[in-house]
């Protein structure tokens, strides 16, 4: 159980299933029965190619070459049936085998032979006619099969390489590929394709502002160019993971109806040198042939990074990849009508040279959503859905999804119009999004999960925990729903929500987080007399918090307002990857002592809560053993009024009990 109350799942309560890694070896043993399959075709065709080759490039490999005595032998002898003379060339066949010694002394048996003569003239003629041999003439004529059988095992092992090649290149283009590898992998978006527009972007006003003078530029440049202005080359945009960041620059494009050159940032970097750098010139060759348009790099982070942080001097085709990159940046002209936009999320390891004036000059920030973003964004979304307007309150749904982005968003859209759709419904409503809500913030419901009378009631008193101090601790979070229902990774969710946007916190409403945080564990302690591993996320959450307190937000009275734990400017292997130990270890000791007093203060603030209002504990652990699920409405009955009032998330009494049957 996290923040949000996630308890996981013990041993005894986790459903019977596959192991997923049994299936991983699964797959992974097929694949290299398949791997091991092609490369016996491939050995086989070489093998067979080789011996043709040898079979049938010298259609007489039978004939044995013989000296003229032994000629003579046998034509006296009346031995030759047959013979055929090419350029002097004397070919015979014997009417029956016969066994001579070669030059090396060895007995070889022989049934055709080859010499050649010294003279073919009418008495040599006349001697063949006399013993009876059919000969004929022919002329040499030059042998393509053997040539061409000669060569087809070379021409196998090309084919070969170029499969390889192909593989490599991602298994597109045949020879095409093989030789295109310095092309430019970026797709293109023209102006008579579908557009994106600014209408179909919401959730961020001062991004789309900031962006309408680009798409004046595109629109007007001679308007800028008069005045001597320079619009900026490089616009990066920057923001978290699902913020529309792609989706603006594509609508930027369509604003100004110019062509759109989009690609990621891993689609430079190969395995093969220079072709990262090649991609690069040859991209903004594309873009000085169809401008005015707009150069889209995403992930730029991908390519991007501080230089010098490599093994070997750092010289590798990531880096050669940037340096390209920067001349090319550099190599614009004041009159070529080329904007190079980028994106990344991971603007702190960006190599300085990319963010200084006259390349990526103008950073603009995509960040999470308000209220009014995520209703805007949900208004664009549910455009593309058969929805009941009059049932839907999308207003409700943006209040109660803060922190989420527009990926976010447009996945609850989506997950509810699927469960609609499984249902049968004609259009989506209200339960619909509700159900869909929950399942992207809580997880999924796992009704295969049959947990035990007891670990229920653990459970249910451990989110009971969670809700109570939640609800009396002075400017917390209201709770927004409370589940003991499997969801996800967790045995029960407690789920609060804000009720105003927060942009920063004070030291009181932390405290009061960890408080919450510690609740669950608290009221373990205090019903059962005993701990359990639920509260091992809560802990470990609270931990975090309490040491980002001490080392981060100088909210500790005895280290005072300092930072400690500097991150590591080395970004080889990234800079989150390690911090610098800059303090001593009488700092350190002091360190580990805030946090540990801050943890014990929190959960004795808990225990504390609990312990003045247990009949409310009580109370709420009953209402989720009888309904399973409680919503804000039924928390604030028990805490401060009645009985909890029936489920208004569509979770009645009886259909609890019908699904902890079907559970059993």
């Amino acid at each position: 159980m996290n923040s949000e109350s996630k308890k996981p799942v013990g041993k005894n309560s986790s459903p019977k299933k596959d192991n997923p890694d049994s299936k991983n070896d699964n797959k992974e043993t097929f694949e290299w029965k398949n791997a091991s399959k092609t490369s016996f075709v491939w050995i086989f065709i070489l093998v067979s190619a080789v011996f043709l080759s040898n079979l049938f490039s010298n259609p007489n490999g039978d004939e044995v070459e013989v000296q003229y005595s032994q000629y003579k032998s046998f034509l006296n002898k009346g031995l030759i049936t047959k013979a055929q003379v090419i350029d002097e060339v004397f070919h015979g066949e014997l009417a029956q085998t016969q066994t001579i010694v070669n030059r090396r002394g060895a007995s070889v048996d022989l049934k055709r032979f080859r010499l050649k003569l010294p003279f073919i003239d009418r008495d040599v003629m006349q001697e063949w006619d006399k013993n009876g041999v059919d000969y004929s003439f022919k002329q040499q004529t030059v042998d393509w099969t053997g040539y061409f059988l000669n060569l087809l095992p070379w021409v196998l092992i090309l084919g070969f390489w170029i499969f390889l090649m192909r593989r490599m290149q991602g298994g597109n283009g045949g020879m095409k590929s093989i030789f295109n590898f310095g092309k430019s992998k970026a797709k293109i978006w023209t102006s008579d394709m579908p557009k994106v527009t600014f209408d179909d972007v919401a959730g961020c006003v001062e991004a789309k502002e900031e962006l309408g003078e680009v798409v004046e530029f595109l629109k007007k440049p001679k308007q800028y160019q008069k005045l001597g202005a320079k619009i900026p080359r490089g616009v990066l945009l920057v923001g978290p993971p699902g913020t529309g960041k792609t989706l603006l620059a594509r609508a930027v494009a369509g604003e100004a109806n110019v062509a759109f050159f989009s690609l990621s940032g891993a689609d430079f970097v190969e395995m093969f040198v220079g072709v990262g750098a090649s991609r690069v010139r040859d991209l903004f060759e594309q873009g000085k042939k169809n401008q005015p348009c707009i150069i889209f790099i995403d992930e730029l982070d991908a390519v991007g990074r501080q230089r010098g942080a490599g093994l070997g001097g750092g010289h590798d085709e990531r880096e050669q990849t940037l340096n390209a990159l920067l001349v090319e940046m550099d190599g614009f002209e004041s009159n070529e009508d080329i904007i190079l936009m980028a994106a990344t999320n991971r603007p702190d390891v960006l190599d300085a040279a990319l963010l200084r004036p006259g390349r990526f000059d103008r950073q603009i920030v995509v960040d999470v959503p308000d209220l009014k973003g995520r209703l805007g964004i949900l208004e664009v979304h549910t455009k593309k859905i058969v929805m009941n307007k009059k049932k839907v309150n999308l207003e409700s749904i943006a209040q109660g999804t803060p922190g989420m982005v527009g990926a976010d968003l447009e996945n609850i859209v989506n997950e509810a119009a699927l469960l609609a759709a499984r249902r049968k419904k004609k259009s989506v409503d209200m339960s619909d999004f509700e159900e869909a809500k929950d399942k992207v913030m809580m997880g999924v419901q796992r009704s295969s999960v049959v947990l035990s009378d007891e670990e229920k009631r653990i459970t249910a008193y451990h989110e009971g925990g969670h809700t109570l101090v939640a609800a009396k601790t002075k400017g917390a979070d209201p709770v927004h729903k409370v589940t003991i229902i499997p969801r996800g990774r967790a045995l029960g969710v407690t789920m609060q929500l804000p009720i105003d946007e927060k942009h920063g916190y004070s030291r009181e409403y932390i405290n009061g987080r960890l408080a919450i945080l510690m609740g669950g564990r608290a009221a373990e302690e205090l019903i059962f007399n005993e701990m359990t591993t639920g509260a091992g996320n809560d802990i470990e959450q609270a931990t975090s918090i309490a040491r980002k307190m001490v080392c981060e937000w100088g909210m500790s009275d005895v280290v005072g307002p300092m930072t400690f734990g500097k991150k590591n400017e080395e970004v080889f292997l990234g800079r989150e990857i390690q911090s610098q130990r800059d303090y001593s270890e009488d700092m350190a000791k002091t360190i580990d002592d805030e946090v540990v007093k801050i943890v014990r203060k929190a959960q004795a603030t808990a225990k504390r809560i609990l312990k003045k209002d247990i009949s409310k504990l009580h109370g709420l652990a009953d209402a989720l053993l009888e309904k399973e699920t409680i919503d804000g409405d039924d928390v604030q009955s028990i805490v401060y009024g009645s009985k909890a009032s029936p489920s208004k998330n569509g979770t009645t009494k009886k259909k609890s009990t019908k699904k902890t049957v079907a559970k059993k």
